[in-house]
């Protein structure tokens, strides 16, 4: 690994302002990230507290208007672990909720906007596209008729993957090879997304994941998988990686092109042996990262988190 991977230490005296901070952390349930994330930020002297959006309310009968599970006052901070399945209606009040606070002055992780953009994958194709970086060619219509003839058009010059448009982990994943393996329109949610598929026609197939904090590259991994999907949790293996400086700028770009402050950038390799960006994830995991890192990622994160607060206004 980096530099920059070496065994993590929060600098003495840098957090002092943070130091006591409620934290709140917003999650559908109690997983492995959420307890080592929990568990850093105690480590650290603050004092988070695990919660479920669904439980949070809009109530203009109090001084700020929201009500948080655990919190008489507002938190000093919050943390985006998850936002969790629901309606239409329910997940926009949940961001709504999350507007709110960046609204009152509360440090988010990711701000609302940032979450919007990374849970759409067709809104973060678009700001790609935008900022000028290497990605596949992606499609997304609400159109059956124009998703078959997108296929038809573009299967000649080799397949897509079509993708959940909220979809996380490799869950859902569809490689499209001709027209007629375009699902229903019911099946699609109502959506097709697709997008080019990059990478060799046979195993193994591989993609490197670059976690990016306040700026800076925490951890990088390259994915091994005998399956075209290599996501970790598809049974992916995790390799130490160093990523090329262009990977690293690419990465940060890509970041910094969604707006967030601390994401999962997932990274592939073009035929011209060249690096382009497949995702970014605005509440990304690290589990399989942790396996290789010589430090506490959830560590490095809080104490990243903390420098939120601790940073003038």
């Amino acid at each position: 690994m980096a530099s920059d991977a070496l065994p993590f230490t929060a600098p003495a005296g840098s957090l002092a302002e943070a130091r006591g901070s409620r934290v709140a952390v917003f999650t559908d349930k109690l997983d492995w990230h959420v307890d080592h994330t929990l568990a850093a930020f105690r480590a650290l002297g603050a004092t988070p507290v695990a919660v479920r959006l669904s439980a949070c309310r809009i109530d203009t009968s109090r001084p700020h208007g929201l009500a948080i599970p655990g919190f008489h006052a507002l938190p000093d901070l919050a943390v985006v672990r998850a936002i969790g399945d629901g309606s239409l209606e329910a997940i926009t009040m949940r961001l709504g909720v999350l507007h709110a606070l960046e609204a009152l002055g509360v440090p988010l992780l990711n701000g609302a906007r940032a979450i919007e953009r990374g849970t759409d994958k067709s809104m973060a194709s678009f700001l790609l596209a935008r900022a000028g970086l290497p990605a596949p060619e992606t499609f997304a219509t609400q159109s059956l008729a124009q998703a078959r003839e997108i296929a038809r058009r573009e299967c000649a010059k080799g397949p897509l993957v079509m993708k959940p448009l909220f979809g996380a982990q490799g869950w859902g994943l569809r490689l499209i090879e001709k027209e007629s393996d375009i699902p229903s329109l019911e099946e699609a949610r109502g959506v097709f997304y697709l997008q080019r598929f990059v990478g060799p026609s046979r195993p193994p197939y591989e993609d490197m994941r670059i976690l990016v904090s306040r700026g800076e590259v925490v951890a990088a991994m390259k994915r091994r998988s005998s399956h075209w999907i290599t996501n970790v949790r598809q049974g992916a293996r995790p390799v130490s990686a160093e990523p090329t400086q262009e990977a690293r700028d690419m990465a940060l770009a890509a970041s910094q092109a969604m707006g967030t402050i601390v994401a999962g950038v997932d990274l592939i390799t073009r035929a011209d042996g060249r690096p382009m960006v497949l995702e970014v994830n605005s509440m990304p995991g690290w589990s399989g990262l942790q396996r290789i890192a010589p430090f506490s990622i959830a560590e490095r994160l809080a104490t990243d988190a903390l420098r939120e607060v601790a940073r003038p206004a």
